[in-house]
């Protein structure tokens, strides 16, 4: 993944230039109106992991993978992402997103990344989300249990 300063997030499509951003198909060449999405798991237009997370893969399982290996858009430190499925958070000044369900490492990331990847961060690779009130997120930008 790609480090930016910047970037916007949009309500029910993802985070503008991600490549899961979701797209309209609008029904040219006589085809139907769809939604289309890459990620075949459900909805997931954003998706956080904890950098203690990291931290605790090295340590345990002697395996080091950097923030931006991860595969995740945003990287945060002290959130309790895996009791936020079905909560609501905020972050920075005003995007609000709703947990909708932890995200468990897959092989393509162990294959993508090193052994010892998958098994490491089992049960502490993240949650995805849903954008609920979209806005404009910054490096640095605070996570915040609940709307404010």
């Amino acid at each position: 993944m790609t480090e930016v300063g910047e970037v916007l997030a949009v309500a029910g499509r993802g985070l503008m230039g991600d490549r899961y951003f979701r797209y309209f198909h609008d029904g040219a060449a006589g085809g139907p109106s769809r939604h289309v999405i890459g990620r075949s798991s459900g909805v997931c237009e954003i998706s956080f992991i904890d950098v203690d997370a990291l931290t605790a893969l090295k340590h345990d399982h002697g395996v080091f993978l950097a923030s931006g290996e991860a595969r995740r858009n945003v990287v945060c430190r002290g959130v309790p992402l895996d009791q936020l499925v079905g909560q609501e958070l905020t972050v920075g000044a005003d995007v609000r997103v709703r947990g909708t369900a932890l995200s468990e490492p897959c092989a393509r990331l162990e294959r993508l990344t090193r052994p010892g990847v998958l098994r490491g961060l089992l049960h502490r690779g993240g949650l995805r989300a849903m954008i609920v009130s979209g806005g404009v997120l910054r490096i640095g930008d605070p996570v915040r249990l609940g709307r404010l």
